[in-house]
C-alpha cells in the first residue's frame, strides 16, 4: 500500500540524486543531501513505500547489442469511448516492443514508441494490430534517423523549487 505525503527540499533531491545514480551508496547519497547515513535511510525507505521510488533499473546501450529500430507512431481511434481506449492500451501493453504510450491532445490520440529490430518487425506489429481490431481508425510512423541525446531523469530540483 502507497500512502502520499508532503515532501520537503531533502526529499526531492534524494529523489533527484536516485534517478541519476540508483546505484549510489547509502553513505554516498547522504552526504550529498547532507544527511547522516540513518535518517537518509529511513527517508528513502518511506520515499519507497509511499509510491515516490518505484524501482530501479540499468540503462543500457542497445546500440552495443545491435542494430534496432526506433519508430514513434500517432495513432487516432475509430470511437472515444473509455472502452475504446482501454482495448487499445491493452493490446499495447502486450507488446514487447511499444516501450512509451502517451495518450495527448491535438490531431490524434496516442504517441507510442516501438523499439524493433527492423522495420520488417515494425510493419508485423503494425498488421497484427490492425488484424486485432483493436479500434485503430489511421497511424503515422516517424521512423527515428538519429537521437542526439536522450535524458534519463527529470529537473526535479528546478520543478519543485517552488513549491517546497
Amino acid at each position: 500500500m502507497t500512502s502520499r505525503f508532503k515532501l520537503d527540499r531533502i526529499d526531492v533531491k534524494i529523489l533527484s540524486e536516485l534517478q541519476r545514480n540508483g546505484r549510489i551508496t547509502n553513505v554516498e547519497l547522504a552526504e550529498l543531501v547532507h544527511l547522516s547515513p540513518s535518517p537518509c535511510l529511513m527517508r528513502v525507505k518511506k520515499l519507497q513505500k509511499a509510491g515516490y521510488i518505484t524501482g530501479y533499473s540499468a540503462q543500457i546501450d542497445v546500440a552495443k547489442l545491435g542494430e534496432t529500430l526506433t519508430v514513434f507512431t500517432e495513432f487516432t481511434l475509430k470511437n472515444h469511448r473509455q472502452i475504446d481506449f482501454a482495448r487499445f492500451e491493452d493490446a499495447l501493453k502486450k507488446i514487447d516492443s511499444s516501450v512509451e504510450c502517451h495518450l495527448i491532445s491535438g490531431g490524434y490520440d496516442y504517441l507510442v514508441k516501438f523499439v524493433t529490430s527492423g522495420i520488417s518487425d515494425y510493419q508485423n506489429i503494425i498488421e497484427e494490430l490492425n488484424d486485432r481490431e483493436v479500434g485503430i481508425d489511421k497511424y503515422f510512423s516517424f521512423v527515428v534517423i538519429k537521437s542526439p541525446f536522450i535524458k534519463t531523469s527529470i529537473p526535479l530540483t528546478r520543478l519543485f523549487a517552488g513549491e517546497l
